[in-house]
């Protein structure tokens, strides 16, 4: 069933009226530790629309070790497919870049997340410590190598290393797409974000 676009009036001092399309199918992706969780989740509960993310539907999330093993993208389309068809507005956080360009034409506004690499790693290391404690990922710890490799992936996001995953590809990407694209410097405070989006 295709939904209904909704519309917001905004009034002006001047007593102009502007009519604003509330977008309902948003996607945002950006670099690791570039903020697309933290300004995803914010987003869908300013707009009050569910927030979904790439990583729960790519991952099997209930493994003892995270991020371990993927499922096959015909099973992600699917888990996805499900989702999203059963949720009339959603705000989609996450890279799916290739294997979910299906869901392309969905898509009202995408918005991609920018910080800079030391930003980045250091939201990473905030972020990976608080979530499973020092101990783990030090050197000794049963996540250290993972941690590692997951740092040094998401530092080379910046260059054209043979990751499938980088700054010019997902660019490239952004640049084919035929809704509007919102590029966000996520270095900002989210709630200044939120008003400047579109």
């Amino acid at each position: 069933m295709k939904v209904k676009k909704t519309f917001i009036l905004t009034v002006f001092e001047s007593g102009a009226v502007e009519l604003k399309k509330m977008h309902q199918h948003i996607h945002l992706m950006g670099a690791p530790g570039s903020g697309v969780s933290t300004l995803g989740r914010a987003l869908a509960q300013d707009r009050q629309m569910p927030y979904f993310d790439v990583d729960d539907f790519y991952w099997f999330t209930s493994d003892p070790l995270p991020f371990k093993r993927k499922r096959n993208p015909d099973h992600r389309r699917a888990l996805l497919s499900e989702t999203l068809t059963n949720q009339p507005a959603w705000v989609l956080g996450g890279a799916l870049c290739g294997w979910g360009d299906v869901f392309v034409p969905q898509f009202d506004l995408v918005i991609y997340c920018e910080a800079s690499t030391e930003v980045r790693l250091e939201r990473i290391r905030q972020r990976e410590t608080a979530r499973y404690g020092a101990s783990r990922l030090a050197p000794g710890g049963d996540l250290h190598s993972v941690y590692q490799k997951f740092l040094d992936w998401a530092e080379a996001y910046d260059t054209l290393s043979g990751n499938p995953r980088s700054m010019e590809l997902e660019k490239k990407w952004l640049a084919a797409l035929s809704c509007p694209v919102h590029y966000a410097d996520t270095t900002a405070d989210v709630a200044s974000i939120l008003q400047r989006l579109p």
